[in-house]
């Protein structure tokens, strides 16, 4: 069922303005649109009880309906927390534009979540994932430096695939990344990863191109690739070496970030490199890597 116009146009000059005040990712806005899509749609389906609702009125009361409906039907709370980001920050938007006086969303508190580890891999498991490319196909080359310059770096995946050549210095051996909010940040690339990505630049890159393109990885079509497709890859290599642990898009930046605090680097510098705007985010980290002391202190101590 289509949202009708008031609404629609409501949120489209939403997400646009999030767009342009804050520089939110494409998978950001579209998890807006979807989130307060289905909750106009429910305003709507209220209004066919005689209550004229909509996203510029809704009430606290219609809104608790609405997150009651969402826990009987079985939503998870990281999926409802999500939902009232969204829902809080489309009434901050209205409240700023004068659209309305009062904000629902203010006094709800959101879900409490378990804490959840982030997915990693040991320093071996990364070794036999770099390894497994076989680098004398362009393609397989490709992928072995973008796979050194994940754990070189610990980019997003949609940072990675979009890669220019003028955010690239070899010389200097760091790439300019525009993270999320537009922000952009210097990430110094190592020695390794130096190296693949000069010798895929001389060796595979102009057998995949099709035109002129800067995108520095490009897709067998020669073309910008897609989060999904490398994702694709990644998978593919994690099964040529074996690797049995349940990997997700971001195992790499996981693995970069845990074995760096393994190995003595500082927090903030963490946050820096991966891109954090808050060391909350980067906190979790800390728990993966005193997880791992606990396990070396019970290995190896006499009374542990």
């Amino acid at each position: 069922m289509p949202l009708n116009n008031a609404d629609s146009n409501q949120l489209e000059n939403f997400i646009e303005a999030m767009w342009l005040e804050k520089g939110l990712s494409e998978n950001t806005l579209s998890a807006y649109r979807s989130d307060l899509t289905k909750f106009a749609l429910f305003l709507e389906q209220q209004n066919e009880l005689d209550q004229s609702l909509q996203l510029i009125d809704f009430n606290q009361d219609v809104l608790n309906q609405y997150l009651a409906n969402r826990y009987d039907s079985g939503l998870s709370g990281r999926s409802t927390s999500r939902f009232l980001s969204s829902l809080r920050s489309l009434c901050q938007y209205m409240l700023r534009q004068k659209i309305r006086s009062d904000d629902p969303v203010s006094l709800l508190q959101n879900p409490k979540l378990p804490q959840l580890l982030p997915k990693t891999l040991t320093e071996s498991q990364v070794i036999e994932l770099l390894n497994a490319p076989k680098t004398d196909d362009p393609i397989q080359l490709r992928d072995k430096a973008m796979l050194e310059v994940l754990y070189a770096t610990g980019l997003r995946v949609t940072e990675l695939v979009s890669l220019r050549l003028d955010q690239l210095s070899l010389q200097q051996g760091v790439v300019r990344v525009t993270g999320k909010g537009n922000k952009e940040r210097l990430v110094p690339l190592g020695e390794d990863a130096v190296d693949w990505v000069s010798t895929f630049l001389k060796q595979g890159r102009t057998a995949l191109l099709k035109s002129e393109s800067d995108v520095i990885f490009p897709s067998k079509r020669g073309v910008l690739m897609t989060r999904q497709t490398f994702w694709h890859r990644i998978k593919l290599y994690s099964q040529i070496a074996n690797i049995q642990s349940d990997l997700s898009p971001h195992t790499l930046r996981h693995a970069f970030a845990t074995h760096l605090l393994n190995n003595g680097a500082d927090l903030r510098v963490v946050q820096m490199l991966l891109g954090h705007s808050d060391l909350s985010s980067t906190q979790i980290y800390t728990h993966v890597a005193t997880e791992r002391l606990q396990k070396l202190v019970a290995e190896h101590h006499p009374r542990g």
